[in-house]
């Protein structure tokens, strides 16, 4: 019996090993594979701009949602009594420079008024001087009086005196209307300043509606009614199901045939094992232990060589996705096939 079974069983060896050396020859060799991968997506976590109370919860744990659509509402109480006494401020202040506009016109009537007396007044003084020259003519000759002369001075001096009022009139309207002027443009400054906070109230009470940011699922929700919120407070995670892709972390010993565009076989064990085909979309500009926390230092008197990984990113079919089978954070099988390199990359 034994002497039977051993030829069975070295014919049972040879022909596995024949068929891994086959698949080998024929596949493996050409396969740069790792199960150091993961399903992964940019995924947005949902804070708040703004304090205060939640109001209402629009969403539930694991729920589809679409972009735009509302996820959590803050108690606007106070948001919107900032905007309506912005507004208030606004309209007051409004009025103010209606005001202040009203009497600008006015005393651009009134400096009008004073230059047209001060047109009459010099037109009076430049007869009463004539008067006063022919009176003063006339007294020379004998054949007018001193009273005359008298009266004529007189004129002249009430004619000058008007003519002064006159430019006093108009310094004042002038005046006036400078005062005027300075009060709208600090009015006008302030109406902006104010037209700033209302604009940033209004965002504000914007901010109170917490909206998806695209299309996803919505996970790790950690707020409920009544919960106090805070700027930048986690609340939510947004998934983008439709974008989900895998990250591979290849030995660097293992990166000299990859380029991307090259087609990767990918196993996930969630799906019963089920494969499909991905693309290789780029390589890391570093290896993970680059971007760590605490990059490694080897500097020192004592090394020890390690082979350093490198994230692979590895794009998944648009009908892959549809599905809605993968979820982000699973553990897959990628191998990539060197045969498989674009044209203008291949050696």
């Amino acid at each position: 019996a034994r002497s039977f079974l051993l030829p069975v069983i070295g014919l049972a060896l040879l022909g596995a090993g024949s068929y891994y050396g086959y698949n080998y020859w024929t596949d493996g060799r050409f396969m740069i594979s790792t199960d150091d991968a993961y399903v992964q997506a940019d995924m947005s976590f949902v804070s708040p701009k703004i304090s205060g109370y939640i109001d209402k919860v629009l969403v539930s744990e694991n729920q589809q949602v679409k972009a735009g659509d509302p996820l959590f509402v803050i108690d606007n109480g106070d948001y919107r009594i900032a905007v309506a006494q912005a507004e208030a401020q606004i309209a007051t202040l409004a009025k103010t420079l209606d005001r202040i506009d009203a009497q600008t016109k006015a005393a651009q009537a009134s400096l009008s008024q004073a230059q047209a007396q001060k047109v009459a007044d010099q037109a009076a003084a430049d007869n009463a001087a004539r008067a006063q020259d022919r009176a003063a003519q006339l007294l020379k000759t004998h054949v007018g009086t001193q009273a005359q002369l008298d009266d004529a001075q007189t004129a002249l001096d009430q004619a000058k005196a008007a003519l002064v009022g006159a430019d006093a009139q108009i310094a004042a309207a002038q005046a006036n209307i400078g005062v005027l002027e300075a009060q709208r443009a600090e009015s006008a400054s302030t109406l902006a300043s104010l037209q700033l906070t209302r604009d940033k109230a209004q965002r504000d009470l914007s901010f109170t509606v917490l909206k998806a940011p695209y299309d996803g699922v919505v996970g790790n929700r950690s707020v409920e009614q009544g919960d106090l919120v805070s700027p930048g407070q986690k609340l939510a995670v947004v998934v983008p199901m439709d974008k989900l892709y895998i990250v591979g972390n290849f030995k660097e010993t293992q990166l000299g045939r990859m380029v991307p565009g090259e087609k990767v076989r990918i196993t996930v064990d969630a799906i019963d094992g089920q494969s499909f085909e991905g693309t290789v979309s780029s390589l890391a500009p570093a290896s993970g232990a680059v971007f760590s926390l605490l990059p490694p230092e080897n500097a020192t008197g004592n090394f020890t060589k390690v082979v350093q990984r490198v994230p692979v990113r590895i794009d998944v079919p648009a009908d892959v996705l549809k599905t809605g089978k993968l979820r982000a954070g699973l553990s897959v099988v990628v191998a990539v096939d060197s045969r498989t390199a674009p044209a203008s990359t291949a050696n």
